[in-house]
C-alpha cells in the first residue's frame, strides 16, 4: 500500500526539507519531548486505520460517500464534554440528511482529536495593531496576542496528546453508548436549529426515518440486533503537520509489521506541503493510513500524478483521497484536467470537495469571512465537473462548529456582515454554524441526487 522502502524509519523526514515548522527556541527541550511520546499509548489502532482505508475504498469505487467535517483548529480551552457532543450531534445530522437523500452509506471522519496545528500563509501577522508570530495552533504555543505567548513550546505537544486522547475517549463514549443510536434522531436537533428552516426540514425527514424503522418492526425485523442502528463509527482526522508530534506516535503493527501513524485514523498533507520531494510526503509515504493530500489552484495534473505513485504506488483503492480546493470561480476549469489525467493513469483516488478554503476573504470590519453561496458555488462545480468526465464525486471536507457562531457570511438565515462581530470565536479561519452546515448538508443531497 505505501512506499515501505527498507530503508525508511519514522524520523526518514529529517533529510528532506520540511515547510511549516515552528522554530523551537531549545532543541534538547524537543528531544525530550519526543523521547516521552514515544513511551504514551497509541490514540489508534491499526486494525482501525485499515477499516477506515475499506470504507475509503468504496468511496473510490463510487459506492459511498465522505462526510470530512470539523473544527478549523481545535482549541486546548474547549475540553467540555458538551462541546465535544455538539459537533458529533451536527456531524449526525449531517450524514443522516446525506445517507437519507442520496440513499448511499456516509463514511464520517472528524476533523477531531488531533487538529491542533495549523500552516500559515505568512510567518507574522498584526494583532491590534502589533506585529506577532502567527498563531499555527495551541500544540505550538498560545494564540494570546503577546510576543511571549507565541514564543513555541514543546511541552504543548504533550499536552495535545493528552486532550486528543481525552477527545477520543469521549467520542467513542458518544457514538458507542446510546447518543449515536438511530432511533434517536430527533433528539439530534439542538435548540438554536429546530426552529429554523433547516431545523424544520430535519425533523421531517426525521420523522420519515422513525417511519421507517416502525414498518421495519411492524414486518419482523428485530431491530435490537441490527448494530448499524444503534453504533456508528466517527474516525479521527487531522493535518499531519507538525512533524516532531506525528514521528513519536508513528508504531510498527505486531500483526503485519507495517508502520502506522496512531495520532489519528487519517490524515492529510497540506497544500502548502504537499512538495513532492518533501518532508511531510516522506512521512506519510511510509506509514499504512489512509491519506489524504489537498490540492489547490496551482496543483497541475504531473504534479497529482507523481503525488499518487508516491503516496501509493501499489494503487490500493481507500490509501489515498485528493481533496480539491480550487475555489468558487476556477473549480469549472481546472477540476476536469486533473479528473482525467489521475483516471487515466489508473490511480483509484477518492475524490472530495474542501469548498472553503479557497473562497476565503477579509471583510469590510476586517475579518476573515467566506460567503455561504461561494461554499455552495463550488460544490455546484465539483459536483458538474465529476458529471462531466463520468467519475464519481466522493465527498465533502468542511470546518464547522456545533456553536451559533457568526463566522461566515449567508446561508437560508443568512449572517450579515454587520453580523460577524456578534459570535466570532474562532481561533483561525471562518466555520460555519450549525444551521449553515445543515443547510450545506440538505443542499449537498440533492446534488448527490442530481
Amino acid at each position: 500500500m505505501a512506499v515501505t522502502k527498507s530503508t525508511w524509519e519514522p524520523d526518514s523526514w529529517r533529510g528532506f526539507a520540511a515547510g511549516q515548522q515552528p522554530e523551537w527556541p531549545d532543541a534538547a527541550a524537543v528531544a525530550d519531548v519526543r523521547a516521552r511520546l514515544r513511551e504514551v499509548p497509541v490514540l489508534v489502532f491499526a486494525g482501525e486505520a485499515r477499516d477506515l482505508t475499506a470504507q475509503l475504498a468504496e468511496v473510490a469505487e463510487g459506492r459511498a460517500f465522505l462526510l470530512q467535517a470539523g473544527d478549523c483548529v481545535e482549541s486546548f480551552r474547549e475540553t467540555s464534554s458538551v462541546a465535544i457532543r455538539e459537533k458529533l450531534r451536527v456531524l449526525l445530522q449531517m450524514a443522516a440528511v446525506l445517507t437519507f437523500g442520496s440513499q448511499v452509506p456516509v463514511v464520517k471522519v472528524g476533523r477531531i482529536a488531533g487538529q491542533f496545528a495549523k500552516p500559515r500563509s505568512s510567518a507574522t501577522e498584526i494583532v491590534d495593531g502589533v506585529e506577532l508570530a502567527s498563531f499555527r495552533g495551541h500544540t505550538v504555543h498560545s494564540d494570546e496576542p503577546t510576543a511571549e505567548a507565541r514564543v513555541p513550546d514543546p511541552e504543548r505537544m504533550l499536552q495535545g496528546y493528552y486532550q486528543a486522547a481525552a477527545t477520543l475517549n469521549l467520542l467513542r463514549a458518544f457514538t458507542k453508548g446510546g447518543f449515536a443510536d438511530l432511533t434517536r434522531v430527533h433528539t439530534w436537533n439542538q435548540e438554536f436549529v429546530a426552529s429554523s428552516p433547516q431545523g424544520q426540514r430535519y425533523e421531517a425527514l426525521a420523522n420519515e426515518i422513525g417511519r421507517a424503522l416502525r414498518f421495519m418492526e411492524a414486518i419482523g425485523i428485530e431491530l435490537a440486533r441490527e448494530r448499524s442502528l444503534h453504533e456508528v463509527n466517527v474516525w479521527t482526522s487531522h493535518e499531519g503537520l507538525l512533524l516532531d508530534y506525528e514521528e513519536p506516535l508513528c508504531r510498527q503493527d505486531s500483526l503485519t509489521g507495517d508502520w502506522y501513524a496512531c495520532s489519528a485514523h487519517m490524515l492529510w498533507i497540506g497544500e502548502r506541503t504537499r512538495e513532492l520531494t518533501g518532508a511531510h510526503v516522506e512521512f506519510f509515504a511510509g506509514v499504512h493510513n489512509p491519506i489524504g493530500v489537498k490540492l489547490g489552484p496551482d496543483a497541475t495534473v504531473d504534479e497529482v500524478i507523481g503525488l499518487c505513485e508516491r503516496l501509493n504506488p501499489q494503487r490500493a483503492p481507500g490509501r489515498l483521497t485528493l481533496v480539491t480546493r480550487l475555489g468558487a470561480g476556477r473549480v469549472r476549469d481546472l477540476l476536469p484536467r486533473l479528473l482525467v489525467g489521475v483516471r487515466d493513469a489508473g490511480h483509484p483516488v477518492a475524490w472530495i470537495c474542501d469548498p472553503m478554503h479557497a473562497n476565503t476573504f477579509v471583510s469590510a470590519s476586517g475579518r476573515k469571512t467566506r460567503r455561504f453561496d461561494d461554499v455552495m458555488a463550488e460544490l455546484e462545480g465539483f459536483f458538474a465537473a465529476h458529471r462531466e468526465v463520468g467519475t464519481w464525486p466522493g465527498g465533502v471536507h468542511i470546518e464547522f462548529t456545533g456553536e451559533n457562531v457568526t463566522e461566515c457570511l449567508g446561508g437560508s438565515e443568512a449572517v450579515l456582515e454587520d453580523q460577524l462581530d456578534h459570535r466570532y470565536e474562532t481561533l483561525c479561519d471562518p466555520r460555519l454554524n450549525a444551521r449553515q452546515a445543515l443547510d450545506l448538508a440538505f443542499r449537498v443531497a440533492e446534488l448527490m441526487r442530481g
